[in-house]
């Protein structure tokens, strides 16, 4: 990949160093994707507008304009502040995209248009140039102008049906689930698209669509009778939707308990006292357990209440069953392997202060992964990207003086 446009200040290292993006995109969906890439080490610039990105607001916050979810999320990035609905911004933003690899963006067709944002405005003068764009919905169907966000996309794509099939109404994924897999998925075909033009000289336009790409994920197991023409049964993979799959109560809390092989039942149902069980015909093999899981689990449920979850844990591990405690959100702060494996730190923020962030967890030539840059302030790094980018003291003043007085401040520091 070219690099036509180094960093100033400590280049990230990484498998991705010498990938440049220049990613416009808001919220969490694209934001996620250039951080699993900024992470890999590839250089992003975050173009943000005037009033900065809607996620640098949210509390809690210590000051203005940095929120808890921006900290970590935009990590290893640079921000720079154009006002892309000027003139002056939009023609500076076209010439910086020439100096891109990768232009991220989550503007719908009409928005990108007005923009110059789309394929065949920039590969005008990048004809090497990748577009990413993510949208709600895929731009040829009936939905192509609605906005979406997550919320909307779990009840379209049947992930809020799972909930009704299981507990009587349909329910939301109490994470943003949609947006986070969406930008893992933009973020593999970002890599798809660079090792195509390795190949062939060439750059693409990429569409992912969060409809689209939500369903083929629900799917991948759900559709299981409806995979035959003409179905054999609902859709839906019975051991998915089962009631009974949960984690289960013990005698004094609650623990994952999950016998999987030959082996682990008979070894389980041993130890809960029920040996016989194990020579039931509906639950001989993996698919014979699969089609009765229901009342395979309920004798899980019976003897996990019997023991502390301790002793459950206790003796799967000893027994190489699949079972874990059921942690808390803080809980995993304290975890043994998370911290053996150096899963959190602790940083200090230039202005943030103290803060706690989760590293990257893949690993390449077992290096460890180590921070770069901590989330930058609003437009912090608009002067560097503009002057290595070939504007001169005076095109940056002028931009400048088009900005309100606080982003003004923070481009020229």
């Amino acid at each position: 990949m070219k690099n036509t446009l180094a960093s100033k200040s400590g280049a990230s290292d990484g498998p991705l160093r010498g990938l440049r993006i220049l990613d416009l995109s808001t919220v969490v969906m694209g934001p996620y994707a250039s951080h699993l890439l900024a992470d890999m080490g590839a250089d992003v610039v975050k173009l943000e507008p005037p009033a900065g990105d809607k996620l640098r607001y949210y509390r809690p916050q210590r000051s203005r304009a940095m929120s808890g979810m921006f900290l970590s999320l935009h990590r290893n990035k640079r921000s720079i502040v154009l006002d892309l609905k000027s003139d002056a911004g939009r023609a500076a933003f076209h010439r910086l995209a020439v100096k891109f690899d990768v232009i991220l963006h989550n503007f719908r067709v009409n928005v990108a248009t007005r923009l110059g944002a789309t394929f065949e405005q920039l590969k005008a003068a990048n004809p090497s140039v990748i577009v990413c764009k993510i949208y709600g919905y895929g731009g040829d169907g009936p939905y192509a102008k609605r906005p979406a966000y997550d919320d909307v996309i779990q009840a379209g794509s049947g992930i809020a049906d799972l909930f009704k099939r299981v507990r009587g109404e349909p329910q939301y994924v109490p994470s943003m689930i949609c947006d986070k897999i969406v930008g893992q998925a933009a973020a593999m075909a970002i890599l798809a698209a660079c090792y195509q033009r390795l190949m062939h000289g060439h750059g693409c336009e990429i569409e992912v669509p969060m409809l689209e790409t939500m369903v083929a994920f629900n799917l991948a197991e759900n559709l299981a009778s409806a995979a035959f023409e003409p179905p054999m049964g609902a859709m839906g993979w019975a051991r998915n939707i089962s009631p009974m799959r949960k984690p289960f109560r013990t005698a004094d809390g609650y623990a994952c308990l999950l016998p999987y092989s030959d082996r682990n039942w008979r070894d389980f149902l041993a130890f809960a006292g029920c040996p016989e069980v194990a020579e039931d015909p509906r639950f001989c093999t993996l698919a014979d357990r699969a089609e009765h899981i229901d009342e395979l689990y309920k004798y899980v449920e019976d003897a996990a209440r019997c023991r502390p979850t301790a002793e459950w844990l206790s003796f799967c591990v000893a027994h190489d069953i699949p079972c874990g405690p059921v942690a808390s959100l803080d809980d995993l702060w304290n975890d043994p392997h998370l911290n053996a494996v150096g899963m959190f730190q602790q940083e200090e923020h230039p202005t943030e202060g103290r803060y706690r962030l989760w590293r990257s967890p893949l690993r390449f030539d077992e290096e460890s992964w180590e921070l770069q840059r901590h989330a930058p302030r609003l437009g912090e790094h608009t002067d560097e990207v503009l002057a290595a980018a070939g504007f001169s003291e005076a095109e940056r003043a002028a931009l400048y003086g088009n900005l309100p007085a606080d982003d003004r401040s923070a481009a020229e520091s």
